[in-house]
């Protein structure tokens, strides 16, 4: 378990950076809808002035934003950009950062099979995205609930950080996976953060544009928006069932070319 002890303490710093950071996002954007409260004019009026194309990639019109759950669900949105950057930066920097670090050749010439120092190294990987995702329900549900008047909401923010949680897995292990493919180390982190940032801008065009609606399964983005966990039909089996497909696939990947690599030390 020294890997994982070791993981743990190189990232201990982005954690708590990162969690703060996400800590102000909740605090912060549930600020401003007491700020839109204490306007006077409905959220829901302010809203309308926005451009159409905003209004819809947000999913403005589906809920109601006078309500602070509601206002939560386009929260929502940021946190899961937020998370998932986060995800697969730490998926892509701790596979890669043995060689980046030049510290391949100490940790391989240990009496450890590469299968158990990979296995470690995602345990480190996946308790820092639940320390992450902790963090931002907890804080939701505080900042929420100091807003809700009374209202049920717990139930709806475990459904968003249910699904936030899948996404995070999601983009861990697409790091994971370029990192274990890719022959350069240094570049793993900016094609996972580019994948993420593709699928994203996809995910907004889908929005824009109903015509792509055929064309959702492409982004993970999709697959567990606020709006339809909360508000819609909640968690739809296909994309839970393509989600751990995807798991299943680069989890996989991450170890078969992991294991076959040759490191440059």
């Amino acid at each position: 378990m020294n890997i994982f002890i070791r993981e743990m303490k190189d990232n201990r710093k982005s954690l708590i950076l990162w969690s703060i950071g996400v800590l102000f996002m909740v605090m912060g954007g549930m600020a401003k809808y007491e700020a839109y409260a204490n306007t006077g004019q409905s959220i829901n009026d302010i809203i309308q002035q926005m451009p159409e194309g905003i209004r819809s990639i947000l999913g403005f019109g589906t809920f109601d934003l006078t309500q602070a759950i509601g206002f939560y669900v386009m929260l929502s949105l940021y946190l899961m950009i937020m998370a998932s950057i986060h995800a697969a930066l730490i998926g892509a920097h701790i596979i890669s950062k043995e060689e980046q670090d030049k510290t391949a050749e100490f940790l391989f010439v240990k009496p450890i099979s590469r299968y158990r120092i990979i296995t470690l190294k995602l345990l480190a990987a996946l308790t820092n995205i639940i320390i992450f995702n902790l963090v931002t329900l907890f804080s939701s549900i505080f900042m929420v609930g100091y807003y809700s008047n009374g209202n049920q909401f717990i139930g709806d923010i475990l459904y968003v950080m249910i699904g936030m949680f899948l996404l995070q897995i999601i983009y861990l292990l697409i790091g994971t996976g370029i990192a274990a493919i890719s022959k350069n180390p240094k570049r793993a982190a900016a094609l996972a953060t580019g994948i993420l940032l593709v699928t994203f801008i996809l995910s907004m065009m889908i929005d824009i544009n109903n015509k792509l609606q055929s064309i959702k399964f492409l982004t993970p983005f999709k697959y567990f928006e606020g709006k339809n966990l909360i508000f819609g039909d909640g968690f739809e089996p296909f994309y839970l069932i393509l989600s751990f497909m995807i798991i299943a696939i680069f989890g996989t990947g991450t170890y078969v070319f992991y294991r076959k690599r040759d490191l440059n030390v």
